[in-house]
């Protein structure tokens, strides 16, 4: 511990601690715009300077360390006034299109101007050339809007370790660009959006499909059906200032109803119908393992780790379940089995997802899930597409009353919800897995060895007197290890889960954008997990294979789980991706 002053005050911290987190433990906020802790720490932007006693010059706060004696002082006139000319300097070669922006009212650029009080910029700053890549199905990335703050490089490279993105020229020529300057959509981008999480402005965002879902609900000959993913309950509200980790299911759908959806499902049935298939595909691997089929068996879940490994990994790509995500699932199911059962012409019905991830844009239009000439599902839209369409539709979303999820498509159980977490698919399927072993409901629900925050966990499970290795993993740099240990025999497992996003898809691409600030002082990640396990815990039915509803189209419908029919609706298959085109 060291003694340190600062604006006055005398305190003591760790000696390892940064000015700006020493500022943070004493209720002074210094402001910050390329800092996000953990992730980009590199001093960039000087937006968070200070002066030190002694010091020659500003510091960075965000950088230094404090040490025995210290006196800093983060409020004087020459502070404030350079971190003014730095903001300047800044937004003189931005695009200040504030109004027309996606992100107006959650931009930290604008907030940053907002608290400087700059209502004029004296600088004639050139501004930076504006390109628009949107040539891939998830992501927009717009050149005009970029501050070079780096976050979106160093969350690629070093969170990810994707690399898609980086910086390239000098000087005032300096942009954020890929390989060759190629789009987003040829090169080894995964759309995983963790990217447009971490970006400060709009220089990156989900490419929206908002128009094309207002066009279907126009049109009278249309049935509109739209389906909700378990992580964006517990992560809407927070678009209408709601605590982090509110469960508005109730409202959603009662929001949904008032948009003009014909019916309101949950995805959660579709994951059910995920665990059926996949625990069904584990149990004949374990059984009956060969070439075509091997262990260890990799979930399919999350479309960017399925882009990830068939760019990285094309090797393995026999250990991938063949099963669909289950919004895709769901999408084949509502297309047949729901369509023949209410007597709708499959090509009328239009299936909307919504979703906590951008990298489900990509994932609907892959050639390989359609059945019948037509697409599992039509139009995904993120959390942050559906608040937007909730406030273009003047509903005051926090009065709302709860409705439930329509029947009988809208029955779902626990293991449903959970999928929203890491570790959650991999729970399900043992739930369900251990009974189908052994024919018995053996009354275990909980698995706390894959549940918890750590991106890699490891365990062995018993499930009817045999030890099954399982490996769950979230972020893609974990995958990454993961697949690394694999082929260098330094891990042996059977069943493995991955997902793309760091803690899993209540941290989706497509969740509500947290600024650095708030994401210092709360943990969103853990706040939303607990969200979905409490979801889980209140659930009358908590394995899915017990779930009624899916009892019954199996039996009149699917006939058995991996059977000839289930298997035409609801699975797939994954090839070799090159890496850049």
């Amino acid at each position: 511990m060291v003694n340190i002053t600062i604006d006055g005050i005398k305190t003591k911290v760790p000696e390892n601690m940064t000015v700006l987190e020493a500022a943070k433990s004493i209720g002074i906020d210094i402001p910050t715009l390329c800092f996000l802790k953990g992730i980009n720490e590199i001093g960039d932007c000087r937006i968070c300077l200070v002066e030190v006693e002694g010091a020659r010059g500003f510091v960075t706060s965000c950088m230094q360390k404090v040490y025995e004696g210290m006196v800093v002082r983060t409020n004087t006139d020459d502070v404030q006034e350079a971190r003014k000319n730095v903001l300047k300097l800044v937004l003189s070669s931005h695009e200040k299109k504030c109004l027309s922006c996606i992100r107006h009212g959650n931009c930290e650029l604008q907030d940053l101007a907002r608290r400087f009080g700059i209502t004029d910029i004296e600088f004639e700053g050139q501004i930076a050339q504006k390109i628009v890549d949107d040539k891939s199905p998830s992501i927009v990335r717009n050149t005009a809007k970029c501050v070079l703050c780096r976050r979106c490089i160093s969350t690629c490279k070093n969170i990810q370790e994707i690399g898609a993105i980086d910086c390239v020229n000098r000087g005032f020529e300096s942009t954020i660009s890929t390989l060759e300057h190629k789009s987003l959509g040829d090169v080894n981008c995964t759309f995983c959006g963790q990217c447009i999480q971490n970006c400060p402005t709009a220089a990156l965002h989900e490419k929206e499909n908002i128009d094309d879902v207002y066009e279907k609900l126009k049109d009278e000959n249309t049935v509109v059906l739209v389906q909700t993913a378990p992580a964006v309950r517990v992560a809407l509200g927070e678009e209408f200032g709601m605590k982090v980790g509110t469960n508005v299911a109730g409202k959603m759908v009662t929001a949904l109803k008032r948009l003009g959806f014909d019916k309101v499902f949950d995805t959660n049935t579709g994951a059910d119908f995920t665990i059926m298939e996949e625990a069904s595909e584990f149990i004949n691997r374990v059984l009956n393992s060969n070439e075509e089929k091997p262990l260890p068996m990799f979930t399919s879940c999350c479309p960017a780790w399925i882009r990830f490994i068939e760019m990285e990994y094309p090797e393995y790509l026999k250990n991938l379940s063949s099963c669909k995500s289950p919004h895709e699932m769901f999408g084949a199911i509502l297309k047949s089995y729901y369509a023949q059962k209410e007597g709708i012409d499959p090509k009328n019905i239009y299936v909307v997802s919504v979703m906590p991830c951008v990298a489900k844009k990509f994932e609907r239009q892959r050639p390989e899930m359609q059945n019948d000439g037509l697409y599992n599902v039509d139009a995904v839209l993120t959390t942050r597409e559906l608040a937007k369409m909730i406030r273009q539709a003047n509903i005051d979303f926090k009065i709302l009353k709860d409705t439930g999820f329509d029947s009988p498509m809208g029955e779902a159980t626990g293991a449903g919800a959970i999928f929203g977490t890491t570790g959650g698919v991999m729970e399900a399927a043992l739930r369900t897995a251990q009974d189908l072993l052994t024919g018995k409901d053996l009354g275990e629900i909980n698995f706390e060895e894959v549940r918890g925050e750590k991106g890699i966990k490891r365990s062995i499970v018993n499930v009817n007197g045999k030890d099954i290795k399982i490996a769950v993993s979230s972020g893609l740099g974990n995958a990454r290890k993961i697949m690394e240990m694999l082929k260098s025999g330094t891990l042996e497992a059977d069943f493995v889960e991955i997902m793309a996003c760091p803690g899993g898809c209540i941290m989706g691409g497509g969740q509500p954008i947290k600024k650095s600030k708030e994401r210092r002082e709360i943990d969103i990640r853990k706040l939303r997990a607990n969200a979905i396990y409490t979801i889980d815990e209140k659930s009358v039915i908590r394995k899915s294979h017990q779930n009624p509803i899916l009892k019954t189209i199996y039996k009149d419908y699917l006939g058995e789980p991996n059977g000839e029919i289930a298997h035409k609706l609801l699975h797939t298959h994954y090839t070799k991706r090159e890496k850049y085109n």
